[in-house]
């Protein structure tokens, strides 16, 4: 397993906004290289036999205009498949909608970039309490569970084990750092410190259950 503060330095973060139709949407995007070549990358992300082993259980269609459905969690459909170099989907969790876009990169030598962007319309209140990291801590431990596998592809991710991780003392110090790396670059893109560090911190109590 890779060490939390590597696994933190080895990802790329960045939030903004983007006017739509219906208002302003707040954007967040990760992304990683990976070793591994882009039509493996592919598969690891696309396929329901091993999106399960480092994510989270899926079923449905998992093709352009295919729905699908990760166990417990969001929904949607799949707007556009191009592969192996992305995808987009709707991604409907608890009544709200928002948007996501998966994109592959070849880096060379074997090496491949996932980038994941994020679009959703947040409730202002919402937003001014917890900033990026509400969703960004997520994404960070999905890149994480991606990495493991990647690492050794035997393995599977066991849902109690992952849930057990998150608040043992190691999942913490993933949760805090992901959580001030968010709030970085909410500061980078105009928030004040003092906001964003708030809001850091309220993110991490949230998901260390402190």
């Amino acid at each position: 397993m890779p060490d939390v503060q590597q696994q933190i330095n080895s990802v790329r973060r960045t939030v903004g906004a983007r006017q739509l139709e219906a208002g302003e949407a707040r954007i967040s995007t990760i992304s990683q290289v990976y070793d591994t070549g882009i039509d493996d990358l592919w598969d690891a992300v696309t396929s329901a036999e091993r999106i399960p082993r480092w994510f989270m259980p899926v079923s449905g269609e998992l093709r352009e205009g295919g729905k699908y459905q990760l166990e417990g969690h969001a929904g949607g459909t799949i707007s556009r498949c191009d592969a192996p170099h992305g995808y987009a989907a709707t991604w409907e969790y608890g009544g709200d909608v928002s948007w996501i876009e998966v994109r592959l990169t070849p880096e060379g030598d074997g090496r491949t970039r996932f980038e994941l962007e994020h679009v959703a319309h947040v409730a202002q209140e919402f937003w001014d309490k917890f900033g990026p990291g509400a969703t960004g801590i997520g994404w960070d431990m999905a890149l994480h569970g991606l990495a493991m596998h990647l690492a050794d592809p035997g393995s599977a991710l066991d849902p109690k084990d992952a849930m057990a991780w998150i608040v043992s003392d190691e999942g913490k110090r993933f949760s805090r750092l992901s959580s001030d790396a968010w709030a970085a670059e909410a500061i980078a893109d105009g928030t004040d410190p003092v906001t964003a560090r708030e809001r850091a911190d309220r993110t991490y109590a949230a998901y260390a259950g402190d």
